[in-house]
């Protein structure tokens, strides 16, 4: 069972990211204020949840929780800064949205850059372990999905709509027959005929 708080008195926000491992796309990040009583049978790290229970617990979260926002950094800004620094960026996006300034960041993983003044705790697996955490990761999740079902419809040969943009042997097939397209991460050094070479 998740649990609802690390301090019982303090503004928690969690953080998350969504699509860091990708080939394609932008990298997402969420940030959530939850009440200290929420709970939700089905909240769990978005990974261990099927599309299904995510896009149920998306409307949920948005109207349940105190304070969400959602931000995310886009593949040519990814390949200026580097992915571990996007996903950073896209951390503090989120935290700059929310109307409500929380006085601890709960991040998941075990780094994170700080955000202003604001104390943060760096919990590795903590979208298994911390009620905000996991919002913010279904949160990532369900609006990065959606936006590569948009990028989809521009280059479906990328089967961006089932594979999001990670590197599934469908994809790399696709990369092999047609090249990379605007959304690729160069920075990834993902080309045609590199999965020949591995």
């Amino acid at each position: 069972m998740l649990a609802a708080y690390y301090n019982e008195h303090l503004t928690e926000a969690g953080l998350d990211e969504a699509g860091r491992g990708c080939y394609a796309g932008p990298v997402y990040a969420a940030a959530v204020i939850l009440p200290k009583d929420f709970h939700h049978p089905l909240l769990n790290d978005s990974k261990q949840l099927s599309e299904e229970q995510r896009d149920l617990l998306r409307p949920v979260i948005e109207k349940e929780s105190i304070a969400f926002a959602v931000a995310a950094v886009d593949n040519i800004e990814i390949d200026k800064i580097n992915i571990l620094q996007a996903s950073f960026a896209a951390m503090h996006r989120s935290i700059e949205q929310l109307h409500i300034e929380p006085e601890l960041l709960l991040v998941d993983g075990n780094r994170f850059k700080a955000y202003k003044t604001i104390p943060h705790q760096c919990i590795v697996k903590g979208d298994g372990k911390y009620a905000a955490i996991a919002a913010a990761s279904v949160l990532a999740k369900t609006y990065r999905d959606e936006y590569m079902r948009r990028l989809h419809d521009e280059f479906p040969h990328y089967c961006w709509s089932s594979n999001k943009g990670y590197g599934t042997n469908a994809h790399r097939l696709a990369i092999e027959s047609f090249g990379l397209c605007k959304y690729h991460r160069m920075s990834f050094s993902i080309h045609p005929g590199l999965f020949e070479e591995l």
